[in-house]
Protein backbone atom coordinates (compact mmCIF):
# COMPACT_ATOMS: atom_id res chain seq x y z
CA UNK A 1 0.00 0.00 0.00
CA UNK A 2 0.75 3.50 -0.30
CA UNK A 3 3.05 2.72 -3.33
CA UNK A 4 5.65 0.83 -1.33
CA UNK A 5 7.37 -1.60 -3.79
CA UNK A 6 9.25 -4.96 -2.72
CA UNK A 7 12.44 -3.69 -2.30
CA UNK A 8 11.50 -0.79 -0.05
CA UNK A 9 9.70 -3.36 2.32
CA UNK A 10 12.96 -5.29 2.79
CA UNK A 11 14.37 -2.13 3.38
CA UNK A 12 12.01 -1.10 5.83
CA UNK A 13 12.31 -4.45 7.52
CA UNK A 14 15.76 -4.37 8.84
CA UNK A 15 15.42 -0.92 9.82
CA UNK A 16 12.52 -1.41 11.96
CA UNK A 17 14.53 -4.43 12.87
CA UNK A 18 17.17 -2.43 14.01
CA UNK A 19 15.47 0.27 15.86
CA UNK A 20 14.04 -2.25 17.87
CA UNK A 21 17.42 -3.85 18.96
CA UNK A 22 18.80 -0.40 19.35
CA UNK A 23 15.82 -0.44 22.19
CA UNK A 24 16.38 -3.20 23.57
CA UNK A 25 20.15 -2.73 23.38
CA UNK A 26 21.27 0.75 23.18
CA UNK A 27 25.24 0.11 23.01
CA UNK A 28 24.23 -1.81 19.66
CA UNK A 29 25.52 -0.17 16.37
CA UNK A 30 23.39 0.54 13.24
CA UNK A 31 24.32 -2.16 10.96
CA UNK A 32 26.00 -1.55 7.45
CA UNK A 33 23.29 -2.60 5.75
CA UNK A 34 20.81 -0.12 7.72
CA UNK A 35 22.82 2.50 7.58
CA UNK A 36 22.44 1.61 3.44
CA UNK A 37 19.00 1.90 3.41
CA UNK A 38 19.23 4.91 4.77
CA UNK A 39 21.71 6.75 2.00
CA UNK A 40 19.55 4.79 -0.38
CA UNK A 41 15.65 5.36 1.09
CA UNK A 42 15.55 8.76 2.81
CA UNK A 43 12.76 8.74 5.17
CA UNK A 44 10.72 11.56 3.51
CA UNK A 45 11.14 9.02 0.83
CA UNK A 46 9.77 5.68 2.23
CA UNK A 47 6.98 7.21 3.39
CA UNK A 48 5.84 9.51 0.89
CA UNK A 49 6.50 7.60 -2.02
CA UNK A 50 3.90 8.12 -4.88
CA UNK A 51 2.86 5.26 -6.60
CA UNK A 52 4.42 5.25 -9.97
CA UNK A 53 6.18 1.93 -11.89
CA UNK A 54 9.87 3.11 -12.15
CA UNK A 55 11.76 4.86 -10.22
CA UNK A 56 14.28 7.36 -11.16
CA UNK A 57 18.21 7.95 -10.32
CA UNK A 58 19.36 6.56 -7.25
CA UNK A 59 15.77 4.87 -6.50
CA UNK A 60 15.92 3.01 -9.42
CA UNK A 61 16.45 -1.19 -9.16
CA UNK A 62 16.52 -3.77 -11.43
CA UNK A 63 14.51 -6.99 -10.97
CA UNK A 64 17.34 -8.77 -10.31
CA UNK A 65 19.30 -6.47 -8.22
CA UNK A 66 15.89 -6.23 -5.86
CA UNK A 67 15.64 -9.95 -5.30
CA UNK A 68 19.57 -10.33 -4.59
CA UNK A 69 19.51 -7.67 -2.08
CA UNK A 70 16.16 -8.66 -0.45
CA UNK A 71 18.06 -12.37 -0.34
CA UNK A 72 20.94 -10.43 1.58
CA UNK A 73 18.52 -8.46 3.90
CA UNK A 74 16.68 -11.36 4.94
CA UNK A 75 19.38 -13.55 6.04
CA UNK A 76 21.41 -10.87 7.98
CA UNK A 77 17.75 -9.93 9.32
CA UNK A 78 17.70 -13.19 10.55
CA UNK A 79 21.00 -13.75 12.08
CA UNK A 80 20.61 -10.25 13.73
CA UNK A 81 17.54 -11.52 15.75
CA UNK A 82 19.23 -14.71 16.36
CA UNK A 83 22.11 -13.23 18.10
CA UNK A 84 20.22 -11.21 19.81
CA UNK A 85 17.28 -13.20 21.30
CA UNK A 86 18.84 -14.42 24.44
CA UNK A 87 19.86 -10.48 25.11
CA UNK A 88 16.32 -8.97 24.10
CA UNK A 89 15.05 -11.51 27.18
CA UNK A 90 17.84 -10.78 29.83
CA UNK A 91 17.41 -6.87 28.71
CA UNK A 92 12.98 -7.40 29.43
CA UNK A 93 13.27 -9.14 32.52
CA UNK A 94 15.72 -6.10 34.06
CA UNK A 95 13.53 -3.25 35.87
CA UNK A 96 16.50 -0.97 34.69
CA UNK A 97 17.15 -0.25 31.11
CA UNK A 98 19.41 2.44 29.79
CA UNK A 99 17.49 2.47 26.07
CA UNK A 100 15.31 5.96 25.08
CA UNK A 101 11.84 4.29 26.49
CA UNK A 102 10.69 5.41 30.15
CA UNK A 103 12.45 4.09 32.87
CA UNK A 104 11.91 4.16 36.63
CA UNK A 105 13.91 6.61 38.74
CA UNK A 106 15.16 5.78 42.40
CA UNK A 107 15.70 8.45 44.61
CA UNK A 108 14.33 11.23 42.88
CA UNK A 109 10.30 12.81 43.23
CA UNK A 110 8.37 11.12 40.94
CA UNK A 111 7.18 14.21 39.06
CA UNK A 112 10.56 15.10 38.33
CA UNK A 113 11.27 11.11 37.17
CA UNK A 114 8.19 12.00 34.66
CA UNK A 115 9.90 15.15 33.25
CA UNK A 116 13.02 13.44 33.07
CA UNK A 117 11.51 10.73 31.18
CA UNK A 118 9.54 13.20 28.76
CA UNK A 119 12.73 14.80 27.94
CA UNK A 120 14.87 11.84 27.17
CA UNK A 121 12.48 11.18 24.31
CA UNK A 122 13.78 14.84 22.99
CA UNK A 123 16.38 14.42 20.53
CA UNK A 124 19.48 16.07 21.10
CA UNK A 125 20.96 18.59 19.27
CA UNK A 126 24.70 18.11 17.94
CA UNK A 127 26.80 21.13 16.98
CA UNK A 128 30.33 21.22 15.68
CA UNK A 129 33.02 24.28 16.23
CA UNK A 130 32.02 25.93 13.04
CA UNK A 131 28.51 26.39 14.11
CA UNK A 132 29.77 28.00 17.43
CA UNK A 133 31.77 30.44 15.78
CA UNK A 134 29.24 30.94 12.55
CA UNK A 135 26.52 31.45 15.27
CA UNK A 136 28.73 33.59 17.96
CA UNK A 137 29.67 36.09 15.21
CA UNK A 138 25.75 36.79 14.43
CA UNK A 139 25.76 34.48 10.82
CA UNK A 140 22.88 32.25 11.52
CA UNK A 141 20.11 35.40 12.75
CA UNK A 142 17.89 34.52 10.75
CA UNK A 143 17.49 31.02 11.95
CA UNK A 144 16.19 31.32 15.56
CA UNK A 145 15.04 28.30 17.60
CA UNK A 146 11.62 27.54 16.69
CA UNK A 147 8.83 29.84 18.73
CA UNK A 148 11.73 31.98 19.84
CA UNK A 149 11.95 34.20 16.83
CA UNK A 150 13.89 37.67 17.19
CA UNK A 151 11.05 39.99 16.07
CA UNK A 152 9.58 43.71 16.81
CA UNK A 153 12.36 46.34 18.51
CA UNK A 154 14.73 43.53 18.76
CA UNK A 155 15.71 44.06 15.28
CA UNK A 156 16.52 47.09 15.02
CA UNK A 157 19.15 46.98 17.97
CA UNK A 158 22.85 45.93 18.53
CA UNK A 159 23.62 42.38 17.32
CA UNK A 160 25.58 41.73 20.22
CA UNK A 161 21.81 41.34 22.09
CA UNK A 162 20.59 39.39 19.17
CA UNK A 163 22.99 36.59 19.01
CA UNK A 164 22.78 36.50 22.89
CA UNK A 165 19.11 35.88 22.83
CA UNK A 166 19.19 33.42 20.16
CA UNK A 167 22.14 31.42 21.92
CA UNK A 168 19.91 31.73 25.16
CA UNK A 169 17.42 30.50 23.50
CA UNK A 170 18.60 27.14 22.36
CA UNK A 171 20.30 26.87 25.73
CA UNK A 172 17.37 26.83 27.24
CA UNK A 173 15.73 24.27 25.38
CA UNK A 174 18.76 21.88 24.46
CA UNK A 175 20.46 21.64 28.00
CA UNK A 176 17.27 20.10 29.92
CA UNK A 177 17.26 17.62 27.34
CA UNK A 178 21.42 16.69 27.69
CA UNK A 179 20.96 16.77 31.98
CA UNK A 180 18.00 14.34 31.22
CA UNK A 181 20.21 11.72 29.68
CA UNK A 182 22.08 11.83 32.34
CA UNK A 183 20.34 11.35 35.27
CA UNK A 184 19.10 8.43 33.36
CA UNK A 185 22.15 7.47 32.66
CA UNK A 186 23.47 8.17 36.59
CA UNK A 187 20.49 6.53 37.94
CA UNK A 188 20.69 3.12 36.21
CA UNK A 189 24.98 2.27 36.18
CA UNK A 190 25.50 -0.49 37.94
CA UNK A 191 26.96 -0.58 41.26
CA UNK A 192 28.68 2.91 40.78
CA UNK A 193 25.04 4.99 41.58
CA UNK A 194 25.03 3.05 45.26
CA UNK A 195 28.33 5.41 46.16
CA UNK A 196 27.90 8.62 47.77
CA UNK A 197 30.13 10.53 45.67
CA UNK A 198 28.00 10.07 42.46
CA UNK A 199 24.48 10.37 44.05
CA UNK A 200 25.56 13.71 45.37
CA UNK A 201 26.43 14.42 41.33
CA UNK A 202 22.91 13.11 40.66
CA UNK A 203 21.38 15.58 43.19
CA UNK A 204 23.34 18.39 41.19
CA UNK A 205 22.19 17.19 37.78
CA UNK A 206 18.76 16.76 38.93
CA UNK A 207 18.69 19.80 40.68
CA UNK A 208 20.10 21.84 37.47
CA UNK A 209 17.39 20.00 35.23
CA UNK A 210 14.67 21.56 37.56
CA UNK A 211 16.45 25.10 37.25
CA UNK A 212 16.12 25.42 34.16
CA UNK A 213 12.81 23.75 33.64
CA UNK A 214 11.78 27.19 35.19
CA UNK A 215 12.90 29.88 33.08
CA UNK A 216 10.54 31.41 30.92
CA UNK A 217 10.47 32.02 27.39
CA UNK A 218 13.46 34.47 26.37
CA UNK A 219 12.17 37.43 24.24
CA UNK A 220 13.70 41.05 25.30
CA UNK A 221 17.65 41.50 26.71
CA UNK A 222 16.11 41.54 30.46
CA UNK A 223 15.32 38.14 30.12
CA UNK A 224 18.28 37.18 28.73
CA UNK A 225 20.60 38.32 31.15
CA UNK A 226 18.50 36.56 33.82
CA UNK A 227 19.14 33.41 32.04
CA UNK A 228 22.34 33.87 31.99
CA UNK A 229 22.80 34.74 35.67
CA UNK A 230 20.98 31.86 35.95
CA UNK A 231 22.73 29.43 33.80
CA UNK A 232 26.44 31.20 35.39
CA UNK A 233 25.50 29.83 38.74
CA UNK A 234 24.76 26.26 37.30
CA UNK A 235 27.87 26.36 35.33
CA UNK A 236 29.89 27.04 38.65
CA UNK A 237 28.13 24.00 40.78
CA UNK A 238 29.33 21.62 38.42
CA UNK A 239 32.68 22.69 38.16
CA UNK A 240 34.27 20.01 40.52
CA UNK A 241 32.12 17.57 38.80
CA UNK A 242 35.27 15.80 37.40
CA UNK A 243 36.81 15.13 41.41
CA UNK A 244 33.18 13.82 42.49
CA UNK A 245 33.18 11.82 40.06
CA UNK A 246 36.91 10.45 40.50
CA UNK A 247 35.59 10.09 44.61
CA UNK A 248 33.07 7.49 43.35
CA UNK A 249 35.34 5.52 41.24
CA UNK A 250 37.81 5.48 43.71
CA UNK A 251 35.15 4.62 46.42
CA UNK A 252 33.93 1.81 44.41
CA UNK A 253 37.48 0.57 43.82
CA UNK A 254 37.44 0.03 47.68
CA UNK A 255 34.59 -1.37 47.79
CA UNK A 256 36.08 -3.97 45.31
CA UNK A 257 38.90 -4.93 47.01
CA UNK A 258 37.36 -4.96 50.20
CA UNK A 259 35.52 -7.30 48.82
CA UNK A 260 31.79 -5.48 49.44
CA UNK A 261 31.16 -5.42 45.83
CA UNK A 262 30.90 -9.17 44.11
CA UNK A 263 31.41 -9.84 40.45
CA UNK A 264 29.65 -12.27 37.86
CA UNK A 265 29.47 -15.50 38.30
CA UNK A 266 32.27 -17.36 36.47
CA UNK A 267 35.20 -14.25 37.76
CA UNK A 268 37.96 -15.58 40.00
CA UNK A 269 36.73 -15.82 43.80
CA UNK A 270 33.33 -13.49 43.04
CA UNK A 271 35.87 -10.71 43.02
CA UNK A 272 34.81 -8.06 39.71
CA UNK A 273 37.88 -7.15 37.63
CA UNK A 274 37.58 -4.11 38.83
CA UNK A 275 39.98 -2.13 35.50
CA UNK A 276 37.65 -3.89 32.80
CA UNK A 277 34.12 -3.36 34.07
CA UNK A 278 32.95 -2.53 30.40
CA UNK A 279 29.42 -1.58 31.64
CA UNK A 280 31.04 1.18 33.96
CA UNK A 281 33.64 2.11 31.80
CA UNK A 282 30.93 3.06 29.09
CA UNK A 283 28.81 4.67 30.87
CA UNK A 284 31.68 7.14 32.51
CA UNK A 285 32.67 7.92 28.33
CA UNK A 286 29.00 8.75 27.89
CA UNK A 287 29.39 11.07 30.76
CA UNK A 288 32.05 12.82 30.48
CA UNK A 289 31.36 13.63 26.56
CA UNK A 290 28.03 14.49 27.56
CA UNK A 291 29.88 16.39 30.61
CA UNK A 292 31.88 18.47 27.82
CA UNK A 293 29.02 19.14 25.46
CA UNK A 294 26.97 21.02 27.83
CA UNK A 295 30.26 22.80 29.53
CA UNK A 296 31.34 23.63 25.68
CA UNK A 297 28.00 25.01 25.08
CA UNK A 298 27.54 26.89 28.58
CA UNK A 299 31.16 28.56 28.60
CA UNK A 300 30.57 29.48 24.60
CA UNK A 301 27.54 31.67 25.51
CA UNK A 302 28.65 32.80 29.04
CA UNK A 303 32.04 33.88 26.76
CA UNK A 304 30.17 35.55 24.47
CA UNK A 305 29.06 38.22 26.91
CA UNK A 306 32.17 39.16 28.18
CA UNK A 307 34.41 41.70 26.19
CA UNK A 308 35.80 40.43 23.58
CA UNK A 309 39.09 39.21 22.90
CA UNK A 310 41.46 40.07 19.92
CA UNK A 311 40.80 36.47 17.84
CA UNK A 312 38.27 35.37 20.10
CA UNK A 313 34.64 33.87 19.19
CA UNK A 314 33.30 33.35 22.82
CA UNK A 315 35.87 30.47 24.19
CA UNK A 316 37.15 29.74 20.37
CA UNK A 317 40.33 31.03 19.53
CA UNK A 318 40.25 31.48 15.54
CA UNK A 319 44.03 31.50 15.13
CA UNK A 320 45.69 28.78 18.37
CA UNK A 321 48.92 28.31 18.12
CA UNK A 322 49.86 25.07 19.07
CA UNK A 323 53.21 25.89 19.53
CA UNK A 324 51.70 28.69 22.22
CA UNK A 325 49.84 26.43 23.81
CA UNK A 326 53.20 24.05 24.21
CA UNK A 327 54.81 26.45 25.76
CA UNK A 328 52.31 27.06 28.52
CA UNK A 329 51.71 23.12 29.22
CA UNK A 330 55.48 22.38 29.75
CA UNK A 331 55.44 25.35 32.00
CA UNK A 332 52.91 23.90 34.30
CA UNK A 333 54.36 19.73 33.47
CA UNK A 334 57.63 21.30 34.58
CA UNK A 335 56.53 22.87 38.02
CA UNK A 336 54.29 19.86 38.58
CA UNK A 337 57.68 17.89 37.92
CA UNK A 338 60.13 19.86 39.99
CA UNK A 339 57.50 20.06 43.25
CA UNK A 340 57.85 16.07 43.06
CA UNK A 341 61.80 15.44 42.20
CA UNK A 342 63.55 18.69 42.48
CA UNK A 343 64.39 19.20 38.64
CA UNK A 344 62.43 18.33 35.26
CA UNK A 345 63.68 16.62 31.98
CA UNK A 346 64.24 19.18 29.13
CA UNK A 347 61.89 19.70 26.23
CA UNK A 348 62.59 20.23 22.38
CA UNK A 349 59.81 21.80 20.76
CA UNK A 350 59.83 20.99 17.00
CA UNK A 351 58.37 21.20 13.77
CA UNK A 352 55.38 23.60 12.30
CA UNK A 353 56.07 26.48 15.05
CA UNK A 354 53.61 28.54 13.10
CA UNK A 355 50.81 26.85 12.36
CA UNK A 356 47.40 28.32 13.80
CA UNK A 357 44.09 26.51 13.44
CA UNK A 358 40.62 27.36 15.32
CA UNK A 359 39.85 25.05 18.75
CA UNK A 360 39.43 25.83 22.36
CA UNK A 361 42.58 26.47 23.84
CA UNK A 362 41.96 25.22 27.11
CA UNK A 363 41.01 21.76 25.97
CA UNK A 364 44.07 21.35 24.12
CA UNK A 365 46.26 22.95 27.35
CA UNK A 366 44.51 19.95 29.22
CA UNK A 367 45.72 17.42 26.82
CA UNK A 368 49.33 18.42 26.01
CA UNK A 369 49.97 19.00 30.08
CA UNK A 370 48.50 15.49 30.82
CA UNK A 371 50.79 13.73 27.90
CA UNK A 372 53.69 16.18 28.93
CA UNK A 373 53.68 15.72 32.83
CA UNK A 374 53.56 11.76 31.97
CA UNK A 375 56.87 11.74 29.78
CA UNK A 376 58.11 13.82 32.48
CA UNK A 377 57.52 11.88 35.04
CA UNK A 378 57.95 7.81 33.40
CA UNK A 379 61.81 9.74 32.38
CA UNK A 380 62.68 10.18 35.53
CA UNK A 381 61.87 7.65 37.41
CA UNK A 382 63.52 5.27 34.50
CA UNK A 383 66.80 6.63 34.70
CA UNK A 384 66.87 8.17 38.38
CA UNK A 385 66.72 11.54 39.90
CA UNK A 386 70.46 12.16 40.15
CA UNK A 387 71.09 10.86 35.97
CA UNK A 388 71.27 12.77 32.85
CA UNK A 389 67.58 12.94 31.81
CA UNK A 390 67.08 12.40 27.64
CA UNK A 391 64.49 14.86 26.78
CA UNK A 392 61.36 15.08 26.25
CA UNK A 393 60.26 15.83 22.34
CA UNK A 394 57.47 17.46 21.12
CA UNK A 395 57.01 17.48 17.52
CA UNK A 396 54.06 19.71 15.58
CA UNK A 397 52.96 18.40 12.16
CA UNK A 398 50.93 19.90 10.04
CA UNK A 399 50.66 20.18 5.49
CA UNK A 400 48.71 21.78 3.42
CA UNK A 401 46.84 19.27 2.33
CA UNK A 402 46.64 17.28 5.48
CA UNK A 403 43.02 16.71 7.25
CA UNK A 404 44.37 16.70 10.96
CA UNK A 405 46.96 18.58 12.96
CA UNK A 406 49.14 16.33 14.79
CA UNK A 407 50.91 16.91 17.62
CA UNK A 408 53.32 13.89 18.94
CA UNK A 409 54.95 13.62 22.53
CA UNK A 410 57.93 11.66 22.42
CA UNK A 411 59.66 10.22 25.38
CA UNK A 412 62.44 7.38 26.78
CA UNK A 413 61.12 6.66 30.04
CA UNK A 414 60.73 2.90 29.71
CA UNK A 415 57.42 2.23 28.04
CA UNK A 416 54.39 0.73 28.65
CA UNK A 417 53.64 -3.76 29.36
CA UNK A 418 51.97 -4.30 26.41
CA UNK A 419 49.09 -5.83 29.15
CA UNK A 420 48.45 -2.53 30.53
CA UNK A 421 47.72 -0.63 27.23
CA UNK A 422 44.08 -1.46 27.55
CA UNK A 423 43.96 -0.72 31.30
CA UNK A 424 45.47 3.22 30.69
CA UNK A 425 41.89 4.44 29.17
CA UNK A 426 40.34 3.01 31.85
CA UNK A 427 38.94 5.38 34.36
CA UNK A 428 39.07 2.94 37.17
CA UNK A 429 43.10 1.91 36.89
CA UNK A 430 46.13 4.30 37.93
CA UNK A 431 49.97 3.51 39.24
CA UNK A 432 49.97 6.22 42.02
CA UNK A 433 50.49 5.34 45.23
CA UNK A 434 47.37 5.14 47.48
CA UNK A 435 48.42 7.74 49.79
CA UNK A 436 47.99 10.27 46.76
CA UNK A 437 44.63 8.69 45.77
CA UNK A 438 43.11 9.27 49.21
CA UNK A 439 44.68 12.67 49.38
CA UNK A 440 42.94 13.43 45.70
CA UNK A 441 39.75 12.34 47.16
CA UNK A 442 39.89 14.27 49.98
CA UNK A 443 41.05 17.15 46.99
CA UNK A 444 37.95 20.36 47.82
CA UNK A 445 39.09 22.59 44.94
CA UNK A 446 36.29 24.11 42.95
CA UNK A 447 37.89 23.08 39.47
CA UNK A 448 38.65 20.01 37.76
CA UNK A 449 41.92 20.68 36.26
CA UNK A 450 44.73 22.25 38.66
CA UNK A 451 48.59 22.07 38.66
CA UNK A 452 48.10 21.97 42.46
CA UNK A 453 47.18 17.83 41.53
CA UNK A 454 50.22 15.50 41.86
CA UNK A 455 52.10 13.96 38.40
CA UNK A 456 49.73 10.55 38.99
CA UNK A 457 46.97 10.55 40.23
CA UNK A 458 43.35 8.65 40.38
CA UNK A 459 43.67 7.20 36.34
CA UNK A 460 41.24 9.89 34.82
CA UNK A 461 44.10 12.12 32.37
CA UNK A 462 44.61 9.79 29.21
CA UNK A 463 40.72 9.13 29.38
CA UNK A 464 39.87 12.16 29.81
CA UNK A 465 42.40 13.98 27.01
CA UNK A 466 40.81 10.92 24.64
CA UNK A 467 37.45 12.05 25.33
CA UNK A 468 38.48 16.23 24.87
CA UNK A 469 39.62 15.18 21.88
CA UNK A 470 36.71 13.30 20.45
CA UNK A 471 34.57 16.02 21.34
CA UNK A 472 35.71 18.23 18.24
CA UNK A 473 35.95 14.75 15.57
CA UNK A 474 40.25 14.22 16.96
CA UNK A 475 41.83 10.94 18.68
CA UNK A 476 44.55 10.21 21.10
CA UNK A 477 46.48 7.18 20.60
CA UNK A 478 49.45 5.41 22.44
CA UNK A 479 52.59 3.64 20.84
CA UNK A 480 54.95 1.91 23.44
CA UNK A 481 57.90 0.26 23.47
CA UNK A 482 58.82 -1.54 26.48
CA UNK A 483 62.01 -0.94 28.13
CA UNK A 484 62.52 2.31 25.75
CA UNK A 485 59.98 4.50 25.07
CA UNK A 486 56.08 6.16 24.50
CA UNK A 487 55.22 8.24 21.62
CA UNK A 488 52.09 9.99 22.09
CA UNK A 489 50.03 11.73 19.48
CA UNK A 490 47.16 14.27 19.56
CA UNK A 491 45.23 14.58 16.49
CA UNK A 492 42.86 17.23 16.12
CA UNK A 493 40.94 18.11 12.63
CA UNK A 494 41.73 21.21 10.98
CA UNK A 495 38.63 22.37 9.39
CA UNK A 496 36.40 22.13 12.61
CA UNK A 497 32.90 20.39 10.56
CA UNK A 498 33.22 17.49 12.93
CA UNK A 499 29.86 17.37 14.85
CA UNK A 500 29.98 16.49 18.39
CA UNK A 501 29.55 12.28 19.45
CA UNK A 502 26.40 12.77 20.96
CA UNK A 503 25.99 10.18 23.74
CA UNK A 504 22.81 8.44 24.27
Amino acid sequence: FHGITSPQAFFIGIVGAEVILRQVHRSAPLSRPAQGVFAIFPTRSIIKCPRRPHYKGRHAFSGRSSMLFGMFAERHLLHRLRDTSSLIVRRLRKPRSFGSCSVALSSIPAEVAELVNEYVRKPQTSISMQTLVRTGRGDLLSKTYKDDVISGDLKQKAATERILIQVASFLRHELPIRLAHRIRDLDGVPMLRDMPSVEAVKDIYVNSFTELLKEPKIDSPIREAEFADKLNGLYTNHSNILIQMARGAFELRAAVRSGKVKGRAGQKNGLVEFEQMDEIMSFLDRFYMSRIGIRVLAGQYLALRQPPLDGYVGMICQKTSPHDIVCHAVEDAKFMCNRKFGDSPEVVICGRLDLCFPYIPTHLHYMLLELLKNAMRATVEKHGVDADWPPVYVIIADGKENEDVVIKVSDEGGGIPRSYMRKIWSYLFTTADPSIQEGLVAFSGEVDHSTDSPLAGLGYGLPISRSYARYFGGEVSIMSMEGYGTDAFIYLTRLGNSREPLPF
